[in-house]
Order: C-alpha cells, then sequence, then structure tokens
C-alpha cells in the first residue's frame, strides 16, 4: 500500500486564500467591523446604536441617542485607534457619527 503524502494546509489559511482569491475581503471587513463596534463599545452603547456600515474608509455609526452621540464625538480619534488595532490593519480613517 502506498504511503500518504502529508501536504496538510490549515482551514485558516485555506480559507484566507479562498477570500483573497475570489476578492471577498471588503465583506468579511464590513461583518468584522460591526463585531469589533459591539465588542469594544459594550452592550450599553450597542443598545443605542442602530447601524454600523463602512464605506470607503469611513465608518458611519447611527445612534438613537444625540447624548450619547454628543460623548462619543470627544473619543473619535481614540474610538477610531481601537477600532484599527482591533481588526489589525487600517481600515477606519474617519468615523461619522450620525
Amino acid at each position: 500500500m502506498a504511503k500518504r503524502q502529508n501536504n496538510s494546509i490549515s482551514i485558516k489559511d485555506l480559507m484566507g486564500a479562498f477570500i483573497k482569491e475570489n476578492k471577498l475581503e471588503k465583506g468579511f471587513q464590513k461583518i468584522k467591523i460591526e463585531e469589533a463596534w459591539e465588542k469594544l463599545m459594550g452592550s450599553g452603547v450597542q443598545s443605542y446604536t442602530n447601524e454600523v456600515k463602512l464605506q470607503n474608509g469611513t465608518l458611519i455609526v447611527r445612534l438613537n441617542s444625540s447624548v450619547l452621540r454628543e460623548e462619543l464625538s470627544y473619543g473619535k480619534d481614540k474610538i477610531i485607534t481601537m477600532l484599527n488595532q482591533e481588526m489589525g490593519e487600517d481600515i477606519v480613517k474617519k468615523l461619522m457619527l450620525v
């Protein structure tokens, strides 16, 4: 009986290659940025968040509390830095709180 070749590839590497080959990075970034927003901001802010959308390097966050919007606007640079660190690359260039 012939011996098997051990050319194993991890599923993570295989999925990464599939995503790159089919140009699906942008879609996955949009999903991951929503998850990062929820993780970093916590459930308190998440309960006032209606929508998180990434468009051309701008993160648009719809909030239903004007008080929270004002409070978060003071820390926009810090929020952008935290989100980019969580994502592992500079995706967010600008933050719009609407």
